[in-house]
């Protein structure tokens, strides 16, 4: 697990507890903490802590001796971690980017020759101190390959790579169209990451508002017309009752971009929000809801340098 935080974690510690063999490479707190008392695993529904024991490092080069590589920093550092692991990757080692966004794949391939593959991730999980794990719902991945995967046998590898995390109890469904499924998710973290991120409030909490789902519904409409022009058919009634769904099933989940401008820390809105905008600009469609999210969100980050000078 490369970028060990949440979301590595939590899938780290499910396939470690099923007895795989699991390196988690992160911070040096959290590493630490891992280190002298195991990874405590709080799911959601179970009625005690797990301590899970499994290997960690905050060397980049323990990838040297990785069958697969879980991909999980953020959007922003996804080209210079590329190019830090790919001396030390084995020629048959596969990639899996568990990354927000689209363009992952496309800059991890650009550093690296081996196989790169895209998970979409539908967890809701927390790193709520170091070594610390707080699972508030969810758990499945869609996997699938795009143009620049390079997997010699895909249909086997994504077979594999399935049949490794079901013994986990995660679902991971392979998808011959993930490119779709991708903007599906992208489409969900524009219409909840900015504004949890704003309010500093959860998703259950968010929705109580009627001018929010206003907002949410115009987020909605203006990442499926950019969508479009990528020449992906996105549903707005579908798009509509995930959100509600989400924001029923995960109702005290805060989302990433809440949990980084919490901690003064560059959120990943540059390859959401962000990104609907600057598509929306170079193909002439309209984004001013997200281009005013993104802008504010911006705005605020832009203090944090500013407060540190």
């Amino acid at each position: 697990m490369v970028g060990a935080g949440a979301v590595g974690s939590f899938y780290g510690a499910m396939l470690a507890r099923a007895g795989h063999t699991v390196t988690l490479i992160g911070r040096e707190a959290h590493m630490q903490a891992i280190n002298l008392q195991g990874l405590c695993l709080d799911l959601v529904n179970s009625d005690h802590i797990e301590h899970i024991r499994l290997r960690t490092s905050t060397d980049i080069a323990q990838v040297r001796d990785a069958d697969l590589i879980l991909f999980c920093v953020k959007s922003i550092d996804s080209e210079s971690t590329a190019l830090s692991i790919a001396p030390y990757l084995q020629p048959h080692a596969v990639i899996i980017s568990l990354q927000n966004g689209i363009e992952n794949i496309k800059r991890i391939s650009q550093n690296v020759i081996n196989a790169v593959i895209p998970a979409v991730v539908y967890v809701a999980t927390e790193l709520t101190a170091p070594g610390y794990i707080k699972h508030h719902g969810g758990g499945d991945l869609v996997i699938g390959t795009t143009a620049t995967s390079r997997l010699s046998e895909p249909q086997h590898i994504l077979t594999s790579i399935a049949t490794l995390f079901a013994s986990a109890q995660v679902e991971a469904r392979i998808s011959d169209n993930v490119i779709t499924a991708l903007w599906s998710k992208l489409l969900i973290n524009c219409t909840f990451n900015a504004i949890s991120g704003l309010s500093q409030l959860s998703y259950g909490e968010m929705v109580q508002c009627e001018a929010i789902q206003s907002t949410q519904a115009i987020v909605i409409k203006e990442v499926i017309a950019v969508a479009k022009t990528e020449g992906v058919d996105l549903s707005e009634a579908d798009a509509l009752q995930t959100v509600s769904h989400i924001a029923n099933a995960m109702p005290s989940q805060k989302s990433s971009t809440a949990h980084d401008m919490a901690r003064k820390k560059l959120s990943e809105i540059d390859h959401l929000n962000g990104f609907i905008v600057r598509r929306g600009t170079e193909q002439g469609v309209p984004t001013p809801t997200n281009q005013a999210l993104y802008a504010m969100v911006k705005l605020i980050e832009s203090s944090y340098a500013i407060k540190t000078t």
